[in-house]
């Protein structure tokens, strides 16, 4: 049976600006073929299993020829595949995707174009600059900027495009800056005319340079300024000055690396984008119920006693989550906790108790375990009994010091945390290339399972490649352990939550910004 091919635009780099429907081509790929303008996040949004295949183009050279692009969709779909083909910005703007979808008809195979956010317009907003105004432009013109001079006086018609419309916007024309600005001057605009090149517009990586037609070549070769980048021309671009937004987010210019494991990465990858960071997923760890029959019998044991404690501590809101899906798998009812007191590490813990209706008695003011025996201390007498619910890489250290003061302790392993089975080639090149500012730690397997998938990689070394990278610690456990691992953890937040984290991350890119 033959598949079908989608022909996707991914927009213009921030990966929310893919639309609904693009998203949910991506999810059901059997093939995913992209090219570099794609947000590598998302290729994280493929189902298992799922092949990526790289086609992407460089301005001195091409991984693939078009002409091999075409037959490759062809060939995948004959072999019976859902086939995703992602193009940066919107397919049907210099994307080729009439040559794509031409061949796919010849051969009888279904596709569909889905049309994506384009950067013409999407990518100078990200820059403050709004293509249309009402009293500078009320019309504006898409160019392509790749071709050499030649071509482009033979595909431009510059006497008519020079004021055709009120603002001007080239596509992929760094390269070719000077002679644009040249033939626009030839052909009536004003030398004074402003001109914006955004490069990397809406990601971590997105700077602007301004200037008008008569110096902005010179700008632009000061500055080495590379593509791809989108070209403004026109009296827009003094909106900038009043408009730009993205530039004033706290953590705008910062690619963050998020280890969470990716059921529980939500809260952290949501505030960096709120507050104009880019995250980038790297989950290290998963948890999951444990498998062993011992391990099994034991929390069984446990659950079946719950009349019994006078303490149940919960120190991680998986500890809480998983302790519920046993209570529901076992069929126990939570009634049975009625005379014991509920602890709680952290506000999170504390709140994912809430949400279950189970109220913590009281929160330590260091959001760790020896916090947690503080606020308890004075209460905890020997004989007494403690449920510890918490994960098979718990450190020992809250356990060793109740059973120290004479209590009596059960611990069991409610989950278990592996390391994730992905590699992630993409990640390897953002470190390569310094294009990743920090990485986040939010526990000590976190920052254990890094390394290791690192080395796991090819990297028998890892901490060469992330030297420069800021290293971002949830609390003095993690950071120690980092320490140990051989990195040198910078940031540290005085409260050990994810919301702690991310003020700390804010406090360290403003600073700088002031340097």
């Amino acid at each position: 049976m033959t598949g079908k091919v989608y022909l996707v635009g991914a927009g213009p780099g921030d990966a929310k600006l893919i639309t609904v429907k693009g998203q949910e081509c991506v999810q059901k790929a059997d093939v995913l073929v992209y090219d570099r303008l794609a947000s590598p996040r998302l290729l994280k949004w493929m189902k298992p299993g799922g092949q990526k295949i790289y086609v992407g183009k460089l301005p001195d050279r091409h991984t693939m020829k078009q002409e091999e692009i075409n037959q490759l969709l062809v060939d995948l779909a004959l072999e019976g595949k859902t086939v995703v083909r992602l193009k940066g910005g919107d397919p049907t703007i210099f994307g080729r995707v009439g040559e794509e979808a031409e061949l796919l008809r010849r051969h009888g195979i279904l596709y569909e174009i889905v049309p994506g956010v384009t950067s013409a317009i999407s990518v100078p907003a990200y820059a403050g600059i709004p293509v249309t105004h009402r009293d500078m432009a009320s019309s504006l013109s898409i160019i392509t900027g790749h071709e050499s001079p030649d071509k482009l006086d033979h595909s431009i018609h510059w006497d008519k495009v020079t004021n055709a419309t009120g603002t001007l916007i080239f596509l992929m024309g760094v390269a070719k800056i000077g002679y644009i600005s040249a033939q626009l001057i030839k052909h009536g605009r004003p030398p004074e005319t402003p001109v914006a090149l955004v490069r990397w517009g809406t990601r971590a990586d997105q700077e602007t340079l301004t200037g008008t037609l008569a110096d902005i070549e010179a700008k632009v070769k000061a500055a080495d300024f590379q593509s791809p980048a989108v070209i403004v021309v026109g009296e827009v671009v003094l909106q900038r000055e009043q408009l730009m937004w993205a530039e004033a987010l706290p953590l705008f210019g910062k690619r963050i690396v998020v280890t969470r494991a990716r059921s529980q990465a939500s809260e952290l990858v949501n505030r960096i984008e709120e507050l104009g960071g880019e995250p980038y997923e790297f989950p290290v760890i998963e948890t999951r119920m444990p498998e062993g029959a011992g391990q099994r019998a034991g929390i069984s044991a446990a659950l079946a006693a719950l009349e019994e404690y006078d303490y149940v501590f919960f120190t991680s809101v998986n500890g809480v989550e998983f302790f519920w899906r046993h209570l529901a798998e076992l069929k126990v009812d939570i009634r049975g906790l009625h005379r014991a007191c509920i602890g709680a590490v952290g506000p999170a813990t504390a709140a994912a108790l809430a949400q279950r209706g189970l109220m913590a008695e009281e929160l330590p003011g260091h959001f760790q375990a020896e916090g947690l025996l503080e606020a308890f201390g004075p209460r905890l007498q020997p004989g007494q009994k403690v449920l510890l619910p918490r994960g098979d890489l718990a450190r020992e250290w809250l356990a060793d010091k109740l059973r120290e003061l004479g209590l009596e302790v059960t611990e069991v392993d409610t989950y278990e945390t592996v390391v994730t089975g992905e590699d992630d080639i993409e990640l390897l090149k953002l470190l390569e290339e310094k294009r990743i500012h920090a990485v986040t730690f939010t526990s000590s397997s976190t920052v254990r399972n890094f390394i290791s998938i690192l080395q796991r990689m090819g990297l028998e070394d890892p901490l060469p490649l992330l030297a420069g990278v800021k290293i971002a610690c949830i609390g003095p456990v993690t950071e120690q352990t980092a320490v140990e691992a051989g990195l040198t953890p910078g940031l540290l937040p005085g409260e050990a939550t994810i919301e702690g984290l991310v003020q700390e991350l804010c406090r360290w890119n403003e600073s700088t910004r002031l340097k």
